[in-house]
Formats: structure tokens, sequence, C-alpha cells
């Protein structure tokens, strides 16, 4: 895959931020993944979540055109790390307006800056459009403004209609995709996994009630995402997110430390600095809530760690990695918050072992074998604290 840029991580997020500053907006601080209180989700997954109040028509102070680098956590697509896009935490780019500019306008400046400010050329653009649907006819403007704009256009229904939910503000949306393969693009980003999705438009004109019906807003907005790390393995050409220069010190690092796969290696490397990030913004391991999201992280690298040799252990881990991963997501980095942070997963790594330990004694000293019922794990939950997932672990290494 051809690089289609030399613009390091930190360049492309000042291309950004510069870009939209120099079109009137106003950079807001990104917030902690812990979202104020009083929000039913866990963490904040987009860097809308918390700006919802404004674009449902709250007057923001510092007005209606904004940006910001807001670092978010996605557990749903959990099961896809490991792949070359997927990370758990990363920092996603955003540009708002507050009822200010249109649709079109987003559009066209989202051009100008893959166009200009990171070289990508134009044939390896491709957009997607909402088609329509039994409620909202097809996005006219939309449309229009990228046969302008002379970027192929695909039409879809599900795939560009965007909501936070079954209730609240939505709208079609606009996802650009770039070119990765080698070659002349071909083919079509829903046909072709090729094209990859990097920066998503949505209109926010309508807000959806309990009934399923919709509701144009008062005060239409326009909320822009765009992942950071996959623009930027992109745009360096790279094959996967872990390929970046972003990535450089633990690819780096971790192969020499463990030997691993390379699937279990991004696997390790995205969950540690999961964990170090989520560490960092106060949450501390628990059997609830965001504390057992961390738990589930920990408990997940280790299991893949200790696969090939349960001597491993989280204590050999750099300070370098923790110091990396803290000055990206900007969080403290003082000498105190690192082995804060390294005490936290070290806890969390005895406690863990100390389960397995118990979790080996009962399942032998009971006779389990690989065909439990309904029955015997929840009794092994509720009894002894061994959740699903731990037993049939622990089952399949002595099966």
């Amino acid at each position: 895959m051809n690089p289609m840029s030399t613009l390091t991580t930190e360049q492309t997020l000042s291309t950004f931020l510069d870009f939209y500053r120099d079109q009137g907006h106003h950079r807001i601080t990104g917030s902690s993944l812990i979202p104020p209180p009083g929000d039913p989700v866990l963490f904040t997954t987009a860097g809308m979540h918390p700006l919802t109040p404004y674009l449902e028509g709250r007057p923001h102070p510092l007005g209606r055109r904004l940006v910001n680098v807001q670092r978010c956590l996605r557990t749903s697509d959990l099961d896809e790390v490991g792949d070359p896009t997927h990370l758990t935490v990363f920092q996603m780019l955003g540009s708002w307006s507050l009822g200010d500019y249109d649709g079109p306008q987003s559009l066209r400046w989202g051009h100008r800056l893959l166009r200009e400010g990171f070289g990508i050329e134009q044939d390896r653009l491709y957009v997607t459009v909402f088609g329509g649907d039994d409620q909202v006819g097809p996005d006219e403007r939309s449309l229009e403004t990228w046969t302008d704009l002379g970027v192929p256009v695909e039409l879809t229904r599900e795939d560009n209609w965007w909501s936070n939910g079954p209730t609240g503000p939505c709208g079609p949306d606009s996802e650009i995709f770039l070119w990765t393969g080698e070659g002349p693009p071909q083919s079509t980003p829903t046909t072709d996994p090729r094209w990859v999705e990097v920066w998503n438009h949505v209109m926010m004109r309508y807000r959806r009630h309990e009934d399923g019906s919709l509701e144009t807003l008062r005060q239409s907005g326009i909320d822009t995402g765009m992942g950071l790390e996959r623009l930027v393995s992109v745009l360096q050409g790279k094959s996967s997110v872990f390929e970046s220069d972003l990535f450089e010190p633990w690819m780096r690092t971790l192969p020499g430390l463990w030997s691993l796969d390379e699937t279990s290696l991004r696997v390790v490397c995205d969950h540690l600095r999961s964990g170090i990030t989520v560490v960092g913004d106060g949450v501390r391991p628990s059997n609830t809530g965001r504390g057992y999201v961390l738990r589930r992280l920990v408990r997940r690298l280790l299991t893949l760690l200790w696969r090939g040799d349960p001597s491993r252990t989280l204590t050999d881990l750099p300070r370098e990695l923790v110091e990396h991963t803290l000055d990206h997501f900007r969080q403290s980095c003082e000498v105190g918050d690192v082995r804060d942070v390294l005490d936290v997963l070290g806890g969390e790594e005895q406690r863990f072992r100390k389960l397995l330990e118990r979790g080996r004694l009962v399942l032998s000293r009971h006779g389990y074998d690989g065909s439990l019922g309904q029955d015997d794990y929840d009794y092994l939950h509720q009894t002894h604290g061994l959740p699903r997932e731990l037993v049939d672990g622990l089952l399949t290494e002595t099966g």
C-alpha cells in the first residue's frame, strides 16, 4: 500500500486542528473517557457524546463552530480487535456546526482538507450517501455536492443513517473512504474491504421518538468524526494501525519481551494501551460498571499472554510504554502516575492468578468436564466467583 502522506501522527493532528481553526472553529478540550454524572453510558464512545446537549439546541459558550480531539472507548468491537483497523481506545477528530453551516459546506471542507491538507489523490476517494428509506428520502444535497466535487458515490440505506440510540438526535450521514489496495481503485466501498472508511459527516436533522416517528429538529447540526489512528495508518501506507509511527514503541518493544503470534500481539498491545488509558482516567478494577470493563481487558490480555508461557508478567512492562500512552492521550505522565498505573495492572494480575488457581482446584474437586449445563455455570459463578468465560478457558486448558 503506497503512502499518501509523510505526515507523522502529531503533524496529522495539527493539520486537522489548524484547518478547522482557519474556518472559524473554536477548539474545545477533549473530555475524559468518563461521561458526566447522570449519563447512562459507561464510557465516552464518540466525540459527539459530550456535546449532545448542544446538538439538541443548548447554546455553547464557545459558539456554533467547534473542533476537538476526544479519546473514546468502544467495547462493541472488542472481538474485532486484532484485525488491521479496530482499537478499543482511540482518538476521535471531530468538527461541529451547531445550527450554523449546512451539510454541503461540511462535505466541501472535508474534501479540501483531504486533498490539500493530507495530499490524498482524487481517484483514491469514494463516498457513501443515504439513499432513502420508508420515512426519509435520499440525501439529495450530499449526492449533488459529491457529484460536483467529482467524487464517486454509492447509495445505501442503513449504513448511512446515524443515531446514538433508539431515540434522540439522528440523521443521514456521508462516509468517506480511502483506497488502500495496490493498483488503480476498483469496485465500491460496500463490496471491497480495500476501501477503508476514515471520516463520517452526520447531518443531524431529526429526533426519533419512542414510537419510531421522526421530528425535524428546530436546530439542525453537523457532527463529523474521524479516527486519528486509522487515518494515520492509511495516510502512511501501512497495512494496519499497529504499523504506524504511533505504535512504533510498542511494536519495537513487545516482540522482544514476549513471543506472540501477530494477532495476539495486536490484542495484547491494544488491551494494554486501553488499560493504561482507563486507569489514567481514574478507573480501578471491580466486578461492575467501568471497573469490570477494565478488569475484562486486563484478564483478556493476560489469558493470551499466559497461553504460551504462564510465567510472563505485566511487571516486565517498560515504563516508556506507559509514559508514551499517557502522553498520547493527553493524560498526566508524572513519575507517580506511571507507578500508579503499573501498580494497578500488577495488582489485577495477582488477583487473576489467584482466581485461576482457585478455579482449577474447584473444577478438579467437583470433577467437571466439558459438558457443563447452565446450572453448573450459575453455581460456579455465584458460589465460587468463576465467570463462564474463565470456566470455559480452564476446561479448554485441561481438555
